[in-house]
Order: structure tokens, then C-alpha cells, then sequence
């Protein structure tokens, strides 16, 4: 295929689909008015103006479906045809996607259910061992209790997250407004409560709202406040501040830690269940909250970035619909 300017148009007119030519740096070279109409970009705009994770240029050449920020009813793919020219076409997600969701998190929600309770009885007897022999036990025989009985509740809390992980893609929303900077200083009382012989200065900006289901929401500043408030933990001055912004009708909320940080080379890995940057002594969890996180900021047309320097803190943005004024 000859991509020229005349070749092009005659082949985009031919797409039922929402299909445009770009090039490798995600400027629309051409597209056709499906395209238009559903990502609102033409000709000589960038891919990124509609949602800035596509202006990376890993991105443009993954080969892949591609989330975009404020169209959560389908992907992006992008195909590459030469060392210069791309195909970005949008594809709806099927109908019965929703469906398939539901019964995804009956599932997870059976087996969690199915399993919390064997794990309970080896918590407990583990337990009641524990208590009524443990003058006859040596400190090694104790000491394998108690790891029993730690891996027991580490099973219980890795379930739960499970739990959270499906009902964060697949929970019916109940959108509305939603005071953010009151979710974010009740999850950090509770962190505080959970964790009172710590001393941490923090700040939240008030008059910050947002858009969206309330419960998602609060389920999403958890998750990233918890994250913040563990690894701040073996630092001298650990400091949590929470500041917003209004974008045009985006709220761009900003977390920042004095904590441990990360290395960026490692950032992609960031928000994939399982993946943990740091290891369990320096207070890594299951690793699914930054997953659950992301996945509900996306329910929102929106998404997670991460800034780090090893030693220094992070900052996590999230990106959400703003109440109109």
C-alpha cells in the first residue's frame, strides 16, 4: 500500500470503522469522519491531545489495543504499515463485554468466599496451638506457628484485594459529585488510627471534586494513600500532600510522598497485579492496589501516572472528570 495523501483518503472513505493514517509520532495524517466523530481529532492533530499516554512512542508501536482517557466504550489499535506510517483504528467493545464482567466477578467472588474459610480454620487452630501448647513448644516450634499463622492472614488479605481487583472493572457505577478531599482525610485518620505511633505531616487541599462513583473513588485514594503512607515509613521526615487542579473539565489530583520512591526504568510494571517495585521488608503488600487503582480511574475515562527518584518520594496524578461550575 502506497500511503500518499490522495491513496490514503480514497482508502480511509472505503473504512466503515473509525480509522485514521498517522504518523510515528501519533500527528493524524488523514481520517476518516467515523474517526472524527468519535475521537473528535482531524487531520494534523495529535493522538496525544486526546489522551497524553498517546503521545509515547511505546505506545504508538505496540501492536495492541490502547485505553483511551474519556472514551471507556472501546480501544484504540494501532498497526504499523512502514518505519514512518501507522493505522489507528477505534473497535467498540462488544455488548456483552458487561456480561462477561458480572460473571468474572462471580467467580473471583465464589472462590475468595470458598477459600477464606479453610484459611480461617488454619488461622485459628493454628492459634489455638499456639495458646494451650505453647510451654511445651521451643522457640523454633513457636516460631513456625507463628509464620503459619502470618502466611494465613497474608492469604486472607490477597483474597480480599482479589475481591476488589473484579469488583474495580466490573462493579455497576452510581456517578456523581464527590468531595475528594474529604475521602482523601478520612482514608488518612483511618491510616493513622491503624498506625497512631507515627508521626506524619500531611496536607490536603480542600474545594477539591470530582465526577464519578463515590465508592470506587474512595476504594482509589486508599489504595494510593496506603501505598504512600507504607513506604514513608523508614523515612526522617515523612510528609503525604494531596493538591488538585482544574484542566478544562479534568481534575488533575496530584499525591506526593517523601518516601522510598522507585526506579522510573521499572515505572511500566507499576500497575500490573503482582508486580511489586520493593521487596515485603521494605513494606511491599500483595501488589494489587496500584492495579485496583488504575482500573477504577479508567472506569472514569481517566488514568494513573507515576513520577519517581529512589530515595526522594513519588507522585502519583490521577486524572478524573471535574463538576462542571
Amino acid at each position: 500500500m502506497d500511503p500518499t495523501a490522495s491513496a490514503s483518503t480514497a482508502w480511509l472513505s472505503a473504512c466503515a470503522a473509525p480509522t485514521a493514517l498517522i504518523d510515528a509520532d501519533g500527528r493524524v495524517l488523514a481520517a476518516n469522519a467515523a474517526f472524527t466523530r468519535r475521537l473528535h481529532v482531524g487531520e494534523g492533530a495529535r493522538l496525544a491531545d486526546v489522551d497524553p499516554a498517546l503521545g509515547d512512542r511505546a505506545t504508538l508501536d505496540s501492536q495492541g489495543p490502547s485505553d483511551v482517557a474519556g472514551h471507556p466504550t472501546g480501544h484504540l489499535h494501532i498497526g504499523t504499515l512502514d518505519a514512518t506510517h501507522r493505522v489507528a483504528q477505534w473497535i467498540d467493545t462488544p455488548p456483552d463485554h458487561h456480561a462477561e464482567q458480572r460473571q468474572l466477578q462471580m467467580f473471583a467472588d465464589t472462590v475468595a468466599h470458598d477459600l477464606r474459610a479453610p484459611l480461617r480454620s488454619i488461622e485459628s487452630f493454628a492459634k489455638l496451638l499456639e495458646d494451650r501448647a505453647s510451654e511445651k513448644l521451643d522457640a523454633s516450634e513457636r516460631m513456625h506457628l507463628s509464620r503459619i499463622r502470618a502466611a494465613a492472614t497474608r492469604m486472607s488479605g490477597l483474597l480480599v484485594a482479589l475481591g476488589e481487583l473484579s469488583r474495580a472493572a466490573s462493579a455497576p457505577m452510581q456517578p456523581g459529585e464527590v468531595d475528594i478531599s474529604i475521602l482523601c482525610e478520612w482514608a488518612l485518620a483511618e491510616l493513622h488510627d491503624l498506625d497512631h505511633g507515627r508521626d506524619v505531616i500531611v496536607h490536603v487541599d480542600p474545594g477539591l471534586r470530582a465526577v464519578g462513583d463515590e465508592r470506587l473513588l474512595r476504594q482509589l485514594l486508599k489504595s494510593l494513600l496506603e501505598n504512600a503512607w507504607k513506604f514513608t515509613r523508614n523515612v526522617d521526615q515523612p510528609r503525604i500532600d494531596v493538591h488538585g487542579e482544574r484542566v478544562g473539565r479534568r481534575l488533575k489530583l496530584v499525591i506526593r510522598d517523601t518516601g522510598a520512591g522507585f526506579d522510573m526504568q521499572y515505572a511500566h510494571k507499576l500497575f500490573q497485579p503482582f508486580q511489586r517495585l520493593h521487596g515485603l521488608d521494605q513494606g511491599a503488600g500483595h501488589g494489587l492496589g496500584l492495579a485496583i487503582a488504575q482500573r477504577i480511574a479508567q472506569r472514569h475515562g481517566g488514568h494513573i501516572t507515576a513520577e519517581s527518584t529512589e530515595g526522594q518520594g513519588s507522585t502519583f496524578t490521577v486524572d478524573l472528570p471535574a463538576v462542571d461550575d
